[in-house]
């Protein structure tokens, strides 16, 4: 039976219990969820794709209040330029989608940075409406966006990752969990990102690179006007920008693998799979 991903678990497999694994912040002693203080270290350098916005935006500057080194990726060009000019980082133009663009992007943030440790995940796009409903050009912006990007961006990004120092983050959905009715493909799409990052970490563990999950559930941003269906549920209530992006941070610093935002989703989740049917019931009840 699968194991629908908790709040927060474990550590990454480089933090050992005598505190000389990696540095856990951007500079400066990090304590751990061990009370284990590392030693200071160099700042850390950090690319964050969709970087330009909601969750994006709010976790550059996260880091960059760590003394993080930052660079975003996106497609708009001016707010990429206030986000760098926030954060004292660098920002990328692009679109994932584009062939190539991913490797570009990387390489760009690792020349600019003087390499990578830390990479966020976070482009994505959404689609609200019945599936039959979707062109194969939809379904294909969804796909490249949400999934292909990301595994481009991490391929390319593996070669700079240093072990005991690098960290991959996936930015997820509790769509791809639980599955959400009249977002089909989108849901279909995180659950991919969702199992992506779970494999990645079992190849990447004996490597000493960290990988976590952040799974939030509705977030108050941008996201909906973009999918041109705005957000009409009385609950849950959205959580702001903010909170997931200090969820990021800390799963870095204090090598966490499986975030759910907020926390009661995680409850969601396990009986959707422990219980599908009773699951799909309270669903259809309270829908």
């Amino acid at each position: 039976m699968l194991k629908a991903p908790e709040q927060s678990t474990g550590h990454h497999p480089a933090a050992g219990a005598t505190g000389s694994g990696r540095p856990g912040a951007g500079s400066g002693p990090a304590e751990r969820e061990d009370g284990i203080a590392d030693l200071p270290a160099a700042p850390r350098r950090v690319l964050i794709t969709g970087g330009s916005s909601g969750i994006g935006a709010a976790t550059a500057r996260a880091f960059a209040a760590r003394s993080y080194r930052i660079a975003v990726a996106g497609r708009d060009q001016e707010a990429l330029n206030r986000v760098a000019k926030d954060t004292g980082g660098v920002g990328i133009p692009g679109d994932l989608r584009d062939e190539g663009c991913p490797q570009r992007t990387v390489k760009t943030a690792a020349t600019a940075l003087g390499g990578l440790d830390v990479v966020v995940s976070n482009a994505g796009v959404g689609w609200s409406g019945p599936f039959a409903a979707m062109t194969e050009e939809e379904i294909d912006s969804l796909l490249d966006v949400n999934l292909r990007a990301a595994a481009h961006v991490t391929l390319a990004s593996l070669k700079y990752l240093q072990p005991g120092r690098g960290h991959l983050v996936f930015v997820g959905s509790i769509a791809g969990v639980v599955g959400v009715p009249g977002e089909a493909w989108y849901s279909a799409t995180k659950a991919g990102l969702t199992a992506l990052a779970s494999l990645l970490r079992a190849e990447l563990k004996d490597e000493g690179i960290g990988v976590t999950l952040v799974t939030p559930g509705v977030v108050d941003t941008a996201y909906f006007e973009r999918r041109n269906s705005p957000y009409l549920r009385n609950y849950p209530r959205p959580i702001s920008a903010d909170v997931v992006a200090s969820a990021i941070v800390d799963a870095v610093e204090r090598y966490r693998e499986n975030i759910i935002l907020p926390g009661w989703l995680s409850w969601p989740a396990r009986l959707k799979v422990s219980f599908p049917g009773l699951y799909r019931l309270l669903e259809s009840r309270f829908a």
